[in-house]
C-alpha cells in the first residue's frame, strides 16, 4: 500500500480545497446552464409536438438507476455567438448502458437549432464514432435533426472531418461488425438522411419525417407539392418504400423497442487485459482537493494521487529511485490491470550521471533518466497486454547544457516512439499543467490516447502562460522599437496584462473542452470512475496490433 502523509489540517491543505470546489462549482453551474440546451422556450416547442428532449430521451433509453457517462458536454463552448450559440454543440454523445450493456449514444438535441449541424456538431459525432470503433462500442442513434447548419455549409460539408464523414463511419463501423441502431424521432433530411439506413435497424416514430428533400426543396426544385407526411413519414417508410424496420407511435415506445433490440445482441470476444474483483482505494478520493496544488511554485507528491485512484491504494512502482520525476509503475482500477506514467510535482536530490555530483531536479520535468525510464515502461506494458494511463502535469523536457550533453534529446525521442507505437490502450488525465513537448510524450490528444480528460485546473499549450506572455511581450517591443516607437513601463505592463489575459484563456480547459481536445473535464475525485468507463469500454476490443517501435535511439 501506497504511504500517504497529507496533513488534512494543514493550511495548504485547506487552501487547495477550497480553491479546487470554487473551481468545480463555477464548472458545475456552467454544465448545468450547457444541459438546459435551447432553453425553457425551445424545450416546451418539442413537448407541443409530444417529444421527448435529447436528455429526457437518453434518460429513458440508459438502464433505470444507471449513470450516463456524458463526453463532449463543453463542445461549441462559447462558439458560434453571431447565431446564438450552440449548446453542447447541439448533440449529446456518451457511454451508457442498455440491459447492461455498454453502448455509445449519439442524439441529436432538437432544441438547438432544431438539431441542425454545426461544424462542432460533426466533429462530436465523429469523435463518438472513433470512440466507438476503437473500443468496438455498439452505437445508438437518436436522430432528430434538420440537417446542415446552412448559414455555416462551407465549414460542415467538404472536409475529413467534416458532415460526410459521419457516413463514411457508418459503413466502415459496419464491415467491422460494430453494431448500429437508429431510432428517427423527429426530422431527419438531406444527407443526413443517409445515417439511419447505413445502420443495422431503423426505428421511426408517427410524425417522424426521413427525405432526402423537405416539402418545399422538393416544390423548388420539380415543382411537386407533397407533405411532410406523405413525402417521407413513418407510414410511407414501414409500408411502401421498406425503409424502416420498426414504426412506432410515440418515442416512449420507440426507446423500449431500441432497449429490447439491444438486448439481442450477441457478445462478442473481449480483449485478454487481467481483471480480477475491484477493491475500493484505501483513502478517501475527495481529499485530492486538498493535496493537489495548481500552483506552479508549489510541490506535491503525485504517489498521493495515485493513492486516491487506484484499487487498495496499490502501486508497484518501476525503478522508484531512478529517473524521479517520473512515475511508472503497475495497479489496478476497478479491477483492471494498468501502468501508470504520472510526472512526480515534487523536487528530487539526486546525482547527476557519471559525475556523481549532487543535483536538484525540479517536480513536473521530464530529465533525460526519466524519459528512458518512462520509454522502457511503455515497451514493458505493451509487451505485457497492459493498458496505460497517464497523468499529466508536466512543464516540459530539461534544457540547458547539462541536459543536452546527457542526451535529452534522443531520450524524449524514444519516450515519444515508445507512446506513438504503444498498441495496448491509452487513457490520459490532465491534472495540471501539460505544455510543449511534455504534452506529447505523455501521450497527449495527437497520440491516440482512447480517452482523455482533463480536470478543471488543467492547463495545456506549447509553453506556460507566463513564459509565453513574457516571451509575446518581448518580440512586440521589437517590432515597435523597429518602428521608431516607444514604450513606458506602463505601456509594457498593460500589453504583457492583455498577452496574459489571452493566453490564460485559451489554456483554460473549456477552450479545450469546446473544441473536443479532450472528451470531458471531470471532478478529481471522479478520476476513477471516468477511468473505469475507459477501460471497460477498451476491453470490449479484443484485437491487439503487433507492437513494433521501428528504429529506437540508444
Amino acid at each position: 500500500m501506497l504511504p500517504t502523509h497529507v496533513k488534512r489540517q494543514s493550511e495548504d491543505f485547506q487552501s487547495n480545497t477550497r480553491r479546487m470546489v470554487d473551481l468545480l462549482t463555477e464548472i458545475k453551474n456552467e454544465e448545468e446552464q450547457i444541459r438546459q440546451g435551447g432553453g425553457h422556450n425551445a424545450i416546451e416547442a418539442q413537448h407541443k409536438k409530444g417529444r421527448l428532449t435529447a436528455r429526457e430521451r437518453v434518460a429513458k433509453l440508459v438502464d433505470p438507476g444507471s449513470a450516463f457517462f456524458e463526453l463532449g458536454l463543453y463542445a461549441a463552448h462559447e462558439m458560434y455567438q453571431e447565431w446564438g450559440g450552440a449548446p453542447a454543440a447541439g448533440v449529446l454523445t456518451g457511454l451508457g448502458r442498455v440491459h447492461e450493456r455498454l453502448v455509445m449514444i449519439i442524439a441529436n438535441d432538437a432544441t438547438v437549432k432544431a438539431g441542425a449541424f454545426f461544424p462542432m456538431t460533426a466533429k462530436k459525432v465523429i469523435r463518438a464514432q472513433n470512440i466507438s470503433i476503437d473500443n468496438r462500442i455498439p452505437a445508438l442513434y437518436l436522430v432528430d435533426s434538420a440537417g446542415v447548419f446552412l448559414p455555416l455549409q462551407e465549414d460542415v460539408f467538404p472536409d475529413t472531418d467534416d458532415f460526410g464523414r459521419v457516413f463514411r463511419n457508418n459503413a466502415v463501423m459496419s464491415a467491422m461488425g460494430i453494431p448500429q441502431i437508429t431510432a428517427i424521432m423527429g426530422m431527419c433530411v438531406a444527407g443526413g438522411a443517409y445515417l439511419p439506413v447505413m445502420c443495422d435497424h431503423i426505428l421511426m416514430t408517427e410524425g417522424s419525417g426521413l427525405f432526402l428533400a423537405g416539402p418545399a426543396l422538393v416544390q423548388a426544385a420539380i415543382g411537386q407539392k407533397a407533405s411532410a407526411e406523405d413525402l417521407g413519414g413513418a407510414k410511407v417508410h414501414a409500408r411502401i418504400s421498406g425503409t424502416v424496420d420498426f414504426r412506432e407511435p410515440d418515442d416512449e415506445a420507440c426507446l423500449e423497442c431500441l432497449r429490447n433490440l439491444v438486448s439481442h445482441l450477441g457478445h462478442k470476444s473481449r480483449a485478454a487485459f487481467d481483471h480480477q474483483a475491484p477493491q475500493l482505494p484505501a483513502y478517501p478520493a475527495e481529499e485530492i482537493y486538498g493535496i493537489f496544488s495548481s500552483d506552479p511554485s508549489r510541490q506535491y507528491d503525485m504517489r498521493e494521487i495515485i493513492a486516491r485512484i487506484v484499487d487498495g491504494s496499490q502501486f508497484e512502482e518501476y525503478r522508484r529511485e531512478y529517473g524521479e520525476t517520473v512515475l511508472c509503475g503497475y495497479a489496478r482500477i476497478g479491477g483492471w490491470s494498468v501502468g501508470i506514467v504520472a510526472n512526480q510535482k515534487k523536487h528530487v536530490h539526486t546525482a547527476a550521471p557519471g559525475t556523481g555530483q549532487k543535483r536538484l531536479e525540479f517536480g513536473g520535468v521530464i530529465y533525460t533518466e526519466s524519459a528512458e525510464k518512462a520509454a522502457r515502461f511503455i515497451l514493458d506494458c505493451n509487451q505485457n497486454l497492459v493498458p496505460l494511463v497517464f497523468l499529466h502535469d508536466v512543464n516540459g523536457f530539461m534544457v540547458g547544457k547539462e541536459a543536452e550533453w546527457s542526451g535529452i534529446i534522443r531520450a524524449g525521442a524514444k519516450m515519444v516512439n515508445a507512446v506513438s507505437n504503444s498498441v495496448v490502450p491509452k487513457m490520459a488525465v490532465i491534472c495540471g499543467g501539460s505544455f510543449g513537448a511534455g504534452h506529447y510524450a505523455m501521450c497527449g490528444k495527437a497520440y491516440d490516447p482512447r480517452f482523455i480528460f482533463a480536470w478543471p485546473t488543467a492547463r495545456y499549450a506549447v509553453m506556460s502562460g507566463d513564459s509565453a506572455a513574457a516571451t509575446l511581450v518581448e518580440i512586440k517591443i521589437k517590432q515597435l522599437e523597429r518602428e521608431g516607437k516607444k514604450l513606458t513601463q506602463r505601456d509594457k505592463e498593460a500589453l504583457y496584462d492583455s498577452i496574459l489575459a489571452t493566453y490564460e484563456h485559451q489554456t483554460d480547459p473549456r477552450y479545450a473542452a469546446a473544441r473536443l481536445w479532450v472528451e470531458a473535464i471531470i471532478d478529481p475525485a471522479e478520476t476513477r470512475e471516468a477511468l473505469i468507463w475507459a477501460l471497460e469500454a477498451a476491453a470490449l476490443n479484443p484485437e491487439v496490433k503487433e507492437f513494433k517501435t521501428g528504429v529506437l535511439q540508444t
